[in-house]
């Protein structure tokens, strides 16, 4: 059934969504801005082939209202958005880069934009040479942000086990990291650096014979990681890899990783908090990058690695301790508390 736009900005509480479209580059691209009460809204760049327009349209509200959830959570002075460009045949990428930011220009301040999936440090930097309402690539940016969102999820796992057992002891646990891409390699060299067994999953070929070379990690083929035991299985790569086939394969304690959206439905969580699996909310647990470049964009300030990490973990705490006081999944109780914050702040 198609999605009834201005029904579902309603529902969710969704304040513009803006749809651009760029003869000149063949650009088609839609800004969804959810809620900028608390500030400017902060959202990345998604390229992706989508079947139809309705799905990118889907895609960019679910991503937007995730931003601002995240961000309510943080408790930072901004909200959620997000720009979803349809990869078509023809597009010329840098016309159609640099048509997203003149669009991000016009905004004024009210949205600013970052990397995301299949946009990076070039497609930035067409992105920057059109506004500066943009993550700069380049030594004038916040930088460090991979390393950002690994150490909030490196301290969210603390906090995790933590809660679990009252103690962390790394070199008793065995963590699977599923994906080593920019967060999950980090994520596994910080693993190491406290003793823990990383066991590593990597679906390319040529990045394993890449990090072969510069991580000492104990590789398993990418179908064996779900079911491979472990205290926790830290999902980094694809989202929507949870579902009711995979949970059951499970042999874990805790779920905590770096990837968007591991849930493929939502009641998902719910089903490893009925099989006594700790899922700790991705919308919590994945926000450094959100938390460095939100601060360096409104305050011009670079938070250092380890108070950016320190601060996911407070909130990855506050989440954890109200889903053990209310014996509920953590992924309900986390949407709750940004919901609520969300609409304290507008009243």
């Amino acid at each position: 059934m198609p999605l009834q736009l201005f029904d579902a900005m309603a529902r969710e509480g969704f304040e513009e969504v803006v749809a651009l479209s760029d003869a000149a580059s063949g650009a088609r691209a839609l800004i969804a801005l959810h809620d900028t009460h608390a500030g400017p809204a902060f959202g990345g760049i998604r390229r992706w082939t989508y079947e139809a327009e309705n799905a990118a349209l889907h895609d960019a509200l679910r991503l937007s209202r995730a931003m601002s959830r995240k961000c309510a959570l943080l408790e930072l002075p901004a909200g959620g958005g997000k720009v979803v460009l349809l990869e078509e045949e023809g597009l010329d990428l840098e016309a159609a880069y640099r048509a997203i930011g003149r669009a991000v220009q016009r905004l004024a301040g009210r949205f600013y934009t970052g990397p995301d999936v299949n946009t990076g440090a070039r497609e930035l930097a067409w992105v920057h040479a059109e506004t500066t309402y943009v993550t700069d690539p380049g030594p004038g940016g916040p930088g460090e942000l991979s390393a950002c969102t690994a150490e909030g999820v490196f301290q969210g796992i603390e906090a995790a086990l933590a809660t679990l057992d009252g103690e962390v002891d790394w070199p008793s646990r065995t963590v699977v990291v599923q994906g080593l891409g920019a967060v999950g390699a980090l994520l596994a060299t910080r693993l190491q650096g406290v003793g823990a067994r990383v066991v590593a999953s990597e679906a390319d070929p040529e990045r394993v014979h890449e990090l072969a070379r510069s991580l000492d990690v104990e590789m398993i083929e990418s179908g064996e990681d779900l079911a491979h035991p472990c205290d926790v299985f830290a999902p980094c790569a694809l989202g929507g890899i949870l579902h009711d086939l995979s949970i059951e394969r499970l042999q874990c304690r805790v779920v905590a990783g770096a990837a968007n959206n591991p849930l493929s439905r939502s009641h998902h969580g719910e089903l490893l908090h009925e099989r006594g699996i700790l899922f700790v909310p991705d919308f919590a647990l994945n926000t450094g990058a959100l938390v460095r470049g939100a601060m360096f964009h409104l305050e011009g300030q670079r938070v250092p690695v380890a108070q950016v990490g320190a601060r996911v973990r407070t909130c990855v705490e506050a989440i954890l301790e109200a889903a053990l006081a209310e014996q509920r999944a953590p992924s309900v109780v986390g949407v709750q508390l940004a919901d609520d914050r969300l609409a304290a702040g507008r009243a």
